[in-house]
Order: structure tokens, then C-alpha cells, then sequence
């Protein structure tokens, strides 16, 4: 019998398919709302395009790299959001006080569109006003050069710099004294950097596209690719045509991952028809995946151990250590704790196995759901041990597939935005610019916070990014962001970070991804690296949005040479022209061998991943299996109700770029206060679908909660949880990490839901 539910405002079924003729509707409106409607269609099929521009949004690779065009719903919002013809003028901000404008959404501040001066604080008047350029640089060079420590400085980059630009960033910053380098990647796959170098190591995926060709089965755990990674999905639905098995483990019934019609696919169109992608989805528990893995492994063992040839013992031998301690502690563990901590039975559990067990080629894809935990680190070498078990790492249709966010996040680790620079690294920085770099640890995110949170951090320079928004405990970020001496931040729009303004606050209007960008030596390319370690061009058309805009490296050179007039570094010659900052990094960092004749090629160039020949660059030189401390994710809150909260992104959103407020895959319109829970946890509780609840989260010391949320009933895994980031991100508290990676605890946080007063 179907429960006959209230109606609820702003909440009502989807039944279509993802992509399809909703996507190109949604893609129609974001145009129509955005951009000049002739400008659009010619900007957007530049897009991904061996002369064009690279998508600034996710960093799911191309299979093409001839001029086609592949249609991406979010891709798409991510260009009409760049490229909008709305404009933040100096009158409007003249109008409008730093106050008034913190009591607009996020939604709201970049909706008003593009910066177009930089701009500097005024707090006699509330209002962010015009500067020069020069004035700011000068002024930005006073600071810094006043701080007692250049640790007192937070340099922080958001995964939507090029490399050329985070390359310039880190030098700019180890140059002037600190390795404190607070990254988007620390709040998202820094458990993949920290996990799979101690398996494998290199902390990057080991597939490259080609491999999905050749891939057997696909395990897909803890994503969703439909609003995340959506380029992904072109490769999902070829995969799903050809009869390939895609297993999906993730606690929400997500909608791209059932169904999707492929807006390129003329019958589907046509037809209305749509190709089913999970061939089997297993809804574990938010937390659960450790123990879900572990099931399967155990599962392995036993079927090996009654009919033999099922684990790969001649790869184990010959490439590497620990198996017999990992197969001890499998043997161990009951299948009471395995079902009781992941929400999946016995027998589901053995049916990936069996599937895994068959396939001789599986590719194993992941998220934030397996990283955004307080053993995120531990996560991601489960699933490395999963698949070196049978030997599914460095061969063909085989492979690690971590799903990066912005569309270059890893080339910006891989060119040096890290808290953690290896000691040869540092040696080649001085042998080529002539300036000694330190080698202390640096702080990364959270750190970061901490340390402004305690006041001993004083300055931060954002390339890019919504830092304080991004991070957990507004109650905490906020007024520490208010507390500095200093923020500095380089931007397209408005967002809250940048309202939270210091003693004195700069903000500096920066090309984007789509716009011209033209030197003294001419028009300048910018290099990125995808999620599959390919490095390629991208170079933008469109007219600049403003006359006072300049790159990022030029605005990161324009702060360097003001800090430091008598640095080392060139900075204006690297500026005249980006092929030599190219050259510096390939001096510096190896596998970027004839980088500029290189990245001249459609496509550019895949750096060294060695484990794809199994070769492994562990200190032992064996790839490493690990043995799982414990299976709960904590010691703390295991009564029977409590729950685990999971921060979601809406179908409308990237990262904290919201485009508008539908999630019209979840059935939501209009709205994000919201919280998802399963029938069976509204029946334990006496809710009903439609309610005022209110979230408190539950770790020793904490007394964050959410207050005045309506619960509606969702197709979750029992004992989870889900709301929306980053308005869920105040009950996320600060402390509350994977302390090998420091990441926040975004998808994990226990929590206890209680009815609001009054309802």
C-alpha cells in the first residue's frame, strides 16, 4: 500500500530521465537568463575544443579532441555563468553596503554577475569602492612585508586555476617565506592524495578513457556523475548500451545513475526513450562503505579458498606486501558488524563479489562519498586493495578511477599547491630561480582556519574560491575571516567570502576561462590537467567582460613584485608570455618534458603514471595493501537514534556555485531547505513527510544544530541522512576530520532530528 502523503510547497515527483529534453530546457533557461542569445550557441560549441576553451566546470576528460560537440547540461550553466552579459558596476556597489549585501543568498550575490574594477573596502561607508590596480598591489606589498611571519599568510587555491596560474601562486608564496598552501582538494580528494601514494604510489587515478572501452564491469561508489561530473555520463550510457555491468553502492537512489537519455542520441530524443545505467544498485549507509568493501574482499577470500583462480595470487606475489595481515583481518571481522554498519545483507554483498569475481576487467570509480569521512583515507586504500586483489591495477579496462571536481584541481597539486612540498621539488625551485624555499609543513584548510580562528594567522590571499563558505562551522569561519588583518581575493563575482571583510580588503576582478586573454607577446593559452592525468590547452574568445580585468597570473605577478621588488623571480617577463612559465615547469617538475610542443597537439600530453606499467613508487617499490582500524567511523554517538547527515549538491549547483534553486531530479523547485530521510527513519522517529525538524549534531563538545528544516520522505538508505551544502556546513563542526587527510567529515556527520517546537 503507498502512504498517501501532505503536499508539501516546492516538492513534487520527477519521473524523467536525467539529461534528455529537461536538460536541454535547463540549458535553453540558464542561456536566455544569461547571456545575448546570438553570442551563446557560438561560445558554447567552443567549448572543449582544440582552439577553444577548456569547460570550467568538471574535470571529466574528452574522448574527442576534434571539433565536436558534446552536450553537458551543467557544463553548459557553467559557461552561461561565466560568460553572462549582468555586470557588478561600482555604482551598484556604491548603493549597496557590505551589510545589506550579507543578507542576500549565495544564489543571489552571483546572480548579480561579473566584477568589473577591482575594488577595495571602505569602512567608513560599508561599501566596497574602485582602486587602482597599482594602489592595491602597492598597498597588498605594505602588509605583508609588515607581518612579523610569512606563516601568519594563508595562500589559498581553488581548483579552477590553471596551472600557469597556480604555478606563479606557489611560487609567488614560497618565494615570500611560507608553505601554507589551504586547497579546495583538502576539502574534497585530499584522503585520494594522502591513501593512494601509501598503496600505489602516486596519488592519481591509473585509467585513462580508453580503458572504459576495454573494462568488463564498473563499480561505482559514492558519486553522483549526472550533477557532478557530468561528462562522465556520455561514457556511462556508451558502457550501459554495450551490456557492461554497472554496479552502483550510494546511499540515494540517484536519478542519472538509473536512467539518462543522451541529449546527443537522436532516437532517444526522439522516442523519449532512455538507457538504464546501473545494471544493480546497492544503497549502503552513509559510513557504511569500509564495511562494504571489507564484505566483498571477505567474500573473495571464501570463494578463492572453495574454487580457487578467483584472487590474483601470482600479481600478489610478484608486486606486493601485506596481503596475509589484510586477509586476517577479514577473516575476523563477523558478517553481523559488516551488515550492521554498511545496511546491505550478506547476500547482496556476495552478489558484487560474484560479479567482481567474474569480470576481468573492473574499473572502480568514487567520490566524495568515500572520501568526505573521517576515515576517508582508509576508504579510498580499501578500494586500492580491492582491486589489487585480482590483480585489477595496470592492465587494460582496469583501474582507480578518483572523480576530481573542478576541472583542475590535480593540475594544481601537481604543479606544487601542496602544504607538503617534497624536498627535491624544493631543491629545483632553488637551483632555477636562486632562492632558498622553506621546508616546514605548511597549514592546509582546515589548519588554516584554526589558525585565523586563534588569531596567530593574520592575511589570506584566495585564488579563486569561496573559502570561508566551503568550509564547515560558519560559527567558527565567519568572524575569523573578519578578525584578519588582510584578505585578498581574485574573482569573477561576488560571493560570501569576500563580504567577510578584514581590516582591509581587496578584491580583484580576473579573467575567465572563456574570455581573450592578451599579453604583450600576443593571445595566451593556459594549461589543465583532467581527472585522467591529461594535460591540454585552453584558450578563451570572448571579448573580456570589463576593460580593468586582468589574468590571474598576471594579477598573482602584479602581488609578488609589489611584496618583494627585489625578488629572483621575472615576474613581468613570465607575464609577457606563458609559454615560459611553461618552461619553469618544466625545469621544476618532472613529466612535464617538452611542455609547450606538446600541449600544441589536440588533446595534449598524460604525465607519468607508473603504476599503469606496475611499476610502484612506494618505498618498499610493492604496491601496499592496508588493514582497516575499526569499521565505525567514530566511538562517539552509536545510539539507536541517531543518524548520519550527508552534504548534497542540487542539480542547480557546483561546489558552492549555485545557478538556481531547483534539484528538479530530487523533485525539489524552488527551494533548499530540505532534509531527506527514509520512510523507516520518519516512522522511528513519529515524523511525517512535510514537517519542521530541527538537526543537532552530535560530537563530544559540539552544539551546532539546524533549526526549522522540512523533512520530506526520499528513496535514502535507512539511518541516513541528507541536506544541502553549504547551508548543512553549521552543523559540520571544524574539528570533526579524517586525521590523515584532514578532510571535513562533510558526508558523515552523526546527528540526532527532532520535531521544531511549534509544529
Amino acid at each position: 500500500m503507498i502512504k498517501k502523503r501532505r503536499a508539501v510547497p516546492g516538492i513534487h515527483s520527477y519521473n524523467a530521465p536525467a539529461g534528455g529534453w529537461g536538460a536541454l530546457k535547463a540549458t535553453a533557461i540558464a542561456v536566455r537568463t544569461q547571456m545575448d542569445t546570438v553570442e551563446a550557441p557560438i561560445t558554447l560549441l567552443r567549448t572543449n575544443q582544440p582552439d577553444g576553451f577548456d569547460c570550467p566546470g568538471c574535470a571529466w576528460p574528452d574522448k574527442e579532441h576534434h571539433s565536436t560537440f558534446q552536450f553537458c547540461e551543467n557544463g553548459a550553466k557553467a559557461v552561461t555563468w561565466e560568460a553572462t552579459s549582468k555586470r557588478v558596476t561600482p555604482e551598484f556597489l556604491a548603493q549597496n553596503t557590505v551589510t545589506s549585501l550579507l543578507q542576500k543568498t549565495d544564489y543571489e550575490l552571483e546572480g548579480y554577475g561579473r566584477l568589473t574594477h577591482p575594488l577595495a573596502y571602505d569602512r567608513d561607508s560599508d561599501t566596497l569602492r574602485p582602486v587602482e590596480w597599482d594602489e592595491a598591489f602597492e598597498r597588498i606589498g605594505e602588509i605583508l612585508r609588515g607581518m612579523q611571519s610569512p606563516d601568519q599568510v594563508e595562500f589559498y587555491t581553488s581548483g579552477r586555476a590553471s596551472n600557469e596560474a597556480a604555478y606563479l601562486f606557489q611560487l609567488f608564496a614560497r618565494e615570500y617565506g611560507t608553505n601554507n598552501f589551504p586547497d579546495c582538494s583538502n576539502m574534497c580528494h585530499e584522503p585520494t592524495s594522502v591513501g593512494l601514494p601509501q598503496s600505489i604510489g602516486i596519488g592519481k587515478g591509473t585509467v585513462s578513457l580508453e580503458d572504459f572501452d576495454h573494462a568488463e564491469l564498473i563499480i561505482s561508489i559514492g558519486h553522483n556523475p549526472g550533477t557532478n561530473h557530468p561528462r562522465m555520463m556520455g561514457t556511462l550510457h556508451e558502457l550501459a548500451r554495450r551490456k557492461v555491468p554497472i554496479i552502483v553502492l550510494n546511499p540515494l537512489r540517484e536519478r542519472a545513475l538509473e536512467r539518462f537519455t543522451d541529449p546527443q542520441n537522436v532516437i532517444e530524443m526522439a522516442t523519449y526513450s532512455a538507457t538504464h545505467i546501473a545494471s544493480s544498485y546497492f544503497q549502503v549507509k552513509s559510513g557504511g562503505d569500509a564495511a562494504a568493501l571489507k564484505g566483498i574482499m571477505k567474500t573473495l577470500l571464501v570463494m578463492d579458498a572453495e574454487q580457487g583462480n578467483v584472487v590474483d595470487h601470482d600479481f600478489i606475489a610478484a608486486h606486493t606486501q601485506g596481503f596475509e595481515r589484510l586477509a586476517a583481518d577479514l577473516a575476523a571481522i563477523p558478517w553481523e558488524v559488516i551488515e550492521k554498519e554498511c545496511g546491505l545483507t550478506q547476500a547482496e554483498i556476495e552478489q558484487v563479489a560474484i560479479a567482481y569475481a567474474k569480470s576481468k576487467a573492473t574499473i572502480i570509480t568514487y567520490g566524495m562519498g568515500i572520501t568526505q569521512h573521517n576515515k576517508g583515507t582508509a576508504n579510498v586504500r580499501l578500494i586500492a586493495d580491492l582491486l589489487l586483489m585480482c590483480g585489477n591495477i595496470g592492465k587494460p579496462g582496469a583501474g582507480i578511477c578518483p572523480l576530481r571536481g573542478h576541472s583542475n584541481v590535480q593540475g594544481n597539486r601537481t604543479v606544487g599547491i601542496t602544504e607538503k612540498p617534497s624536498e627535491n621539488f624544493l631543491k629545483k625551485l632553488e637551483v632555477v630561480f636562486g632562492f632558498t624555499a622553506p621546508n616546514k609543513h605548511g597549514h592546509d584548510a582546515v589548519n588554516a582556519m584554526r589558525s585565523m580562528v586563534q588569531g596567530t594567522s593574520k592575511a589570506l590571499i584566495c585564488l579563486g574560491g569561496n573559502f570561508a563558505v566551503a568550509l564547515p562551522d560558519p560559527e567558527q569561519c565567519f568572524p575569523a575571516m573578519q578578525k584578519l588583518a588582510l584578505s585578498v581575493h581574485l574573482g569573477t563575482k561576488l560571493n560570501r567570502t569576500h563580504l567577510l571583510v578584514a581590516e582591509e580588503t581587496f578584491i580583484l576582478p580576473c579573467l575567465g576561462r572563456t574570455e581573450l586573454d592578451i599579453q604583450a607577446s600576443g593571445r595566451q593559452s593556459i594549461t589543465v590537467e583532467d581527472s585522467m592525468s591529461m594535460v591540454h590547452a585552453s584558450s578563451g574568445k570572448l571579448k573580456p567582460a570589463s576593460e580593468f580585468l586582468r589574468s590571474e597570473p598576471a594579477i598573482v605577478a602584479g602581488m609578488a613584485q609589489a611584496v618583494m621588488p627585489d625578488s629572483k623571480v621575472p615576474w613581468l617577463e613570465l607575464i609577457a608570455d606563458y609559454s615560459i612559465i611553461r618552461d619553469l615547469i618544466e625545469k621544476t617538475i618532472p613529466g612535464f618534458d617538452n611542455y609547450n610542443a606538446r600541449i600544441a597537439v589536440p588533446g595534449g600530453f598524460r604525465m607519468p603514471l607508473p603504476p599503469t606499467k606496475r611499476q610502484w613508487p612506494t618505498p618498499t617499490g610493492k604496491a601496499m595493501f592496508s588493514v582497516f582500524s575499526g569499521v565505525h567511523e567514530d566511538t562517539q554517538a552509536q545510539e539507536d537514534d541517531i543518524l548520519r547527515l550527508m552534504t548534497l549538491r542540487s542539480h542547480d549547483q557546483y561546489n558552492t556555485t549555485i545557478y538556481a534553486l531547483d534539484d528538479r531530479y530530487r523533485g525539489v523547485f524552488g527551494r533548499r531547505d530540505i532534509l531527506f530521510m527514509s520512510d523507516t527513519d520518519l516512522d522511528a522517529r513519529g515524523l511525517e513527510h512535510g514537517d519542521q525538524v530541527d538537526i543537532e549534531t552530535v560530537v563530544a563538545g559540539s552544539t551546532l544544530r539546524l533549526q526549522n528544516i522540512t523533512v520530506i520522505a526520499y528513496n535514502i538508505a535507512p539511518g541516513s541522512v541528507g541536506a544541502y551544502y553549504p547551508e548543512a556546513n553549521v552543523l559540520v563542526p571544524l574539528d570533526y576530520i579524517d586525521v590523515e587527510s584532514g578532510t571535513p567529515s562533510y558526508k558523515s556527520v552523526p546527528v540526532r532530528v527532532t520535531l521544531s517546537a511549534g509544529s
